[in-house]
């Protein structure tokens, strides 16, 4: 009996904590689906970092995307100061509180009128917010914010007594409620029970790390489902709070045999003729100079011209220089800006954080929809944090970009040496493709050469290629090999001329031997010509004394026959004689 009940046990399936969707971006990938339906959720944070103005989005969206009503209760801002400060995020409360859909509810509390006593409770506040909870049908509701509340409460023993009836009266109501609270010092809330009485406990701090401030999130507590437990950056924009959506960890991106093409036909031919695949990651790296930027330049140029969405994020240069240097190459980027099929977004790496910086680009990118997206230097953003920092970052865009089947081109600002290669090497294995451009010095000059170092999923050139820069474009082409190594720039020139030097003698050594030859047959011809006419004359006389010993000899034959024919005659005639002789004798 035990063992059928163990085994039922063994294969029920689990079942899911009931969500409340929010509806901000990111947070609910990052919730598995929203905060525990019919809780209390602790939203903490010192001040600045958006507490007030996610709780509200959190209702709004609640309101307008989920058909769910809400009360927000305040008891520092106003009606009118709320509805102004909520503006700013791109949503129309007013509109929303006419319509009955939400209802603020401003509770002004003054230190001095409350004299504290034993009978001391919030009873007149749960009737208030009972009646506006009923009156409107709502499934959500905001407290902003618990300190203001219980400010007037000096006895320790009695506020975290209404503090523990406050939450598990929202309990019992089965709302939805986001409460707000102030960070303490060691400590996550002021009071220190908050966090403990709450299903959920969302931390959210603005911190300002080499004058750079950055907003993060964190779930800290989540009762009966599973989170992200990681910091993860957020954004206040003009359409709301977006939170950086959790990293893939499970490596499940789709992949892609479509190939694209670079834009530069050499370079196609380096990768077996057809390019990169689609949704790769690609890394190029270089000394400054090297040209990294009209290689992706000429990338983004070759997609937007299949009619495909580029987005150049630079880092270093403005839309406006980034187009006026490419001409310099014939390369036209403006009508491509024109068609919408092109877009830059050019920021300096100072003006935020690496993980605000990170999130912007996810917002852009999210925005934009692109199918190939260029970063040009991905590494002016990695001064701005640790080692292990910058590679979070880049494995979050990375992870993000292969999830949309999205092509990237990374440049990466090296500066030269031994250590070229294990500079990247953090970086590069995380790339599908690593692309190198070097600086070649030799002969009073530099040069620069360019090599494909890997490329994952496909046969590729393992040779080292001149990289040339003209008022035409770019090209790659066959770098010298010789006794003492790789010839560039004048030298490759100056070997390409011996070289050709060579193949003139040999031609010309050549045709003289030609000549030669046909001298040789032409007299040898003329030989032969002598000796076939003396072979053709002995060859008639030959005929003619053999026509007349044929002529000679018929007529002694012929001479013979007669003669012979003569003697017979003569004999018959003398036989004939003798027998008429012999009869005659007889008859005498």
């Amino acid at each position: 009996m035990m063992k059928k009940f163990m085994t039922k046990t063994a294969t029920a399936p689990a079942r899911q904590l009931p969500k409340c969707p929010t509806g901000i971006q990111g947070l609910d990938e990052i919730t598995d689906g929203g905060l525990p339906r019919g809780r209390p959720t602790l939203v903490c944070g010192g001040a600045g970092c958006g507490k007030t103005l996610l709780a509200a989005e959190f209702l709004v969206r609640g309101a307008t995307q989920f058909g769910e009503p809400g009360v927000l209760m305040v008891f520092e801002e106003t009606e009118a100061e709320l509805k102004a400060n909520v503006a700013s995020l791109g949503f129309d409360l007013a509109d929303l509180i006419r319509r009955k859909k939400i209802l603020v509810e401003h509770v002004h509390i003054e230190r001095s009128e409350i004299h504290e006593t034993g009978e001391y409770d919030l009873e007149g506040l749960f009737v208030r917010l009972n009646h506006a909870i009923d009156s409107l049908g709502a499934k959500r509701v905001v407290l902003d914010t618990l300190e203001a509340l219980f400010a007037g409460l000096p006895n320790e023993a009695i506020l975290r007594a209404e503090l523990r009836r406050l939450f598990r009266w929202l309990k019992v109501k089965g709302v939805t409620a986001v409460i707000t609270a102030e960070r303490g010092i060691g400590q996550l809330t002021r009071h220190g029970l908050e966090e403990y009485v709450s299903d959920c406990v969302i931390l959210l701090d603005h911190r300002v790390h080499d004058q750079i401030a950055t907003r993060h999130l964190r779930v800290v507590k989540y009762r009966g489902a599973m989170h992200g437990t990681n910091e993860f950056p957020f954004l206040i924009g003009n359409d709301g709070i977006s939170v950086l959506p959790i990293t893939s960890l499970s490596l499940n991106h789709k992949v892609s045999d479509e190939r694209i093409a670079t834009g530069i036909p050499r370079l196609d031919a380096m990768l077996g003729g057809k390019g990169f695949f689609r949704g790769s990651s690609i890394l190029l790296t270089g000394t400054p100079g090297t040209g990294k930027t009209i290689v992706s330049a000429n990338f983004a140029h070759a997609a937007a011209r299949r009619g495909e969405r580029v987005l150049f994020f630079s880092f270093e240069e403005s839309p406006q220089q980034i187009i006026r240097n490419l001409h310099s190459i014939g390369l036209r980027l403006e009508p491509l800006v024109k068609r919408g099929l092109l877009r830059f977004h050019s920021a300096r790496p100072s003006l935020y954080g690496l993980e605000m910086h990170l999130a912007t680009m996810f917002k852009e990118i999210a925005t934009f929809k692109p199918q190939v997206v260029v970063i040009d230097p991905i590494t002016s953003l990695m001064d701005a944090g640790t080692d292990s920092e910058c590679k979070a970052m880049i494995t979050r865009l990375i992870d993000f970009l292969k999830a949309g089947q999205v092509t990237s081109l990374f440049t990466s600002l090296t500066q030269g040496g031994q250590a070229l290669q294990q500079s990247e090497a953090s970086m590069s294995s995380l790339m599908d493709s690593w692309l190198l451009l070097q600086d070649f010095e030799g002969n009073g000059e530099r040069n620069r050469v360019f090599y494909v170092l890997k490329a994952r999923g496909m046969a590729h050139s393992n040779q080292i290629r001149e990289f040339l820069i003209s008022n035409h474009g770019i090209d790659i082409v066959d770098a010298y090999i010789g006794a003492s190594g790789v010839l560039t720039g004048s030298a490759r020139v100056a070997q390409e001329d011996l070289r050709k030097a060579a193949v003139l003698a040999n031609q010309q050594q050549a045709a003289g031997l030609k000549r030669e030859v046909e001298r040789k047959r032409t007299a040898i011809e003329r030989q032969i010509s002598g000796l076939r006419s003396d072979y053709e004359s002995e060859a008639e006389e030959l005929r003619r004394i053999a026509e007349q010993v044929s002529s000679s000899t018929l007529m002694l034959t012929t001479e013979r026959a007669a003669s012979s024919r003569l003697r017979q005659a003569d004999a018959n005639v003398a036989a004939s004689t003798r027998v008429r002789a012999s009869r005659n004798g007889r008859k005498t």
